[in-house]
């Protein structure tokens, strides 16, 4: 095979519509990048609400040093990681392929990011053509029964019936390796839903829900859940964070709480720009295991508003404590996020999602990321002495353990509150620490 150019664009929306952003140029040898380039529409840039791609390497800081100029990913990256984030994950492939019938990550990346659809996560969206129209890109709760089954179908390895692939085309543009859709609940609010998989141990939507509950019971920023069942199933849903509704005017002013908003007369659904941790930290995939919350820390310090680099670096601090009390190790960059807060309008960490305890015997836990100055070792000394990264104090960051602590302590009596079976409640304790395990009595002094 020989390389190829694809020219794809790149469309923002801003404020209540779409607005071609810039040429997205990706040279492919079949299914593999090799490289890309992208360039800012002239026009776009003159726009006063004018979305950045992403802060790294398509800042918008300085609109002169990116007019007319085609520009590189960073660190000799074959994509932009405001791209990648808008593109399909593992699960949004594996729909991608089931419809087009075709094997396994056997599809270039350009198509990838052409069947995503228009309701992926963030504000952009990539079309084939500065012509092209958006697209639905999402379920119903009405049917919400058949995405479940046609998920299913797909987790398996089975074909999609011609009854089911329509509806699911519509509610499959995001990623992650789970089955998932999104939906429209009966007020036209859009949630993300998670089902459960069939090599799942645990029932998943059920755990996963319960812990996100216990984090924001724990103080963290956690969007609204809820666990509905479908028949004997489960499904998990989660409100997407990356929408909310408003007037329709850029300058108008904004609620405070924007995932309190929703639907109601002279109000329209807007979107926030959306990048994970991978993009900021500017690496590839395959390095996510070599950094650390300290890259994170770093990054919001570079990238963020300034008026929330302080908040967000604490509160990352207490989602580091929380995943090393619940034994989270899927805790990798691109389960770290970031959103464009229209009231800053800068970025600010995004509230958190998929986080699911593992069940473990072993004594010693590592977590994904680097925790501190003992690399992934997942204990709270190693997290307290990585404290000053993240601009805390040896009292405020004992106090974050505590509030942490105060919670995730009574953990079993919540899961029991939020209707966790008994069985699920047995076989998800080894996940759990006591904080006598994951501390020594000289840290433990130290913690109010």
């Amino acid at each position: 095979m020989t390389a190829t150019e694809q020219r794809l664009y790149v469309f923002a929306y801003i404020d209540t519509h779409w607005a071609p952003c810039g040429q997205l140029t990706l040279t492919e040898d079949g299914e593999k990048l090799l490289a890309s380039t992208f360039a800012y529409g002239t026009r776009y840039l003159e726009r006063p609400g004018a979305l950045e791609v992403d802060p790294v390497s398509l800042s918008l800081r300085d609109k002169n040093a990116v007019r007319g100029k085609a520009l590189f990913p960073p660190n000799n990256l074959s994509m932009f990681g405001g791209i990648r984030d808008a593109a399909p994950d593992a699960w949004g492939r594996r729909v991608i392929e089931s419809r087009l019938k075709v094997p396994a990550n056997s599809l270039p990346e350009s198509t990838y990011l052409l069947h995503a659809g228009s309701q992926r996560v963030g504000a952009l969206d990539i079309r084939p053509s500065r012509n092209s129209d958006s697209t639905l890109g999402y379920g119903t709760w009405d049917n919400l029964q058949y995405l479940m089954e046609a998920a299913q179908r797909i987790d398996e390895g089975l074909p999609v019936p011609a009854n089911l692939e329509d509806i699911f085309a519509e509610g499959s543009p995001l990623g992650g390796a789970r089955p998932k859709a999104t939906v429209r609940d009966n007020e036209q609010v859009l949630w993300l839903a998670k089902f459960q998989s069939q090599r799942d141990a645990l029932v998943v939507p059920v755990v996963e829900t319960a812990t996100l509950q216990l984090a924001a019971a724990a103080g963290l920023t956690v969007p609204p859940v809820r666990l509905i069942h479908l028949g004997a199933r489960a499904v998990m849903l989660i409100r997407r964070f990356d929408r909310y509704w408003a007037k329709p005017d850029e300058d108008a002013p904004l609620p405070e709480d924007l995932l309190s908003t929703a639907p109601a007369a002279g109000l329209v659904e807007k979107r926030l720009g959306f990048v994970s941790g991978l993009t900021l930290v500017a690496c590839d995939e395959m390095e996510s295991p070599d950094k650390s919350y300290a890259d994170l820390a770093q990054a919001i310090r570079r990238y963020c508003h300034p008026r929330v680099i302080r908040q967000n670096n604490r509160e990352l601090f207490e989602r580091l404590v929380f995943n090393i009390f619940v034994s989270n190790d899927d805790d990798h960059l691109r389960n770290h996020g970031f959103v464009w807060d229209p009231h800053l309008r800068g970025w600010r960490l995004s509230p958190l999602y998929d986080v699911m305890p593992r069940a473990s015997s072993a004594s010693e836990r590592r977590l994904h990321l680097g925790v501190g100055p003992e690399g992934r070792v997942a204990t709270l000394d190693n997290a307290f002495a990585g404290r000053e990264i993240f601009t805390l104090s040896a009292k405020a960051a004992a106090g974050s353990i505590a509030r942490i602590w105060g919670t995730v302590r009574n953990w079993k009596a919540r899961f029991e509150e939020y209707k966790v079976p008994p069985d699920q409640i047995e076989k998800i304790t080894p996940a759990f620490r006591h904080i006598d395990d994951v501390s020594t009595p000289a840290l433990r002094k130290l913690i109010p």
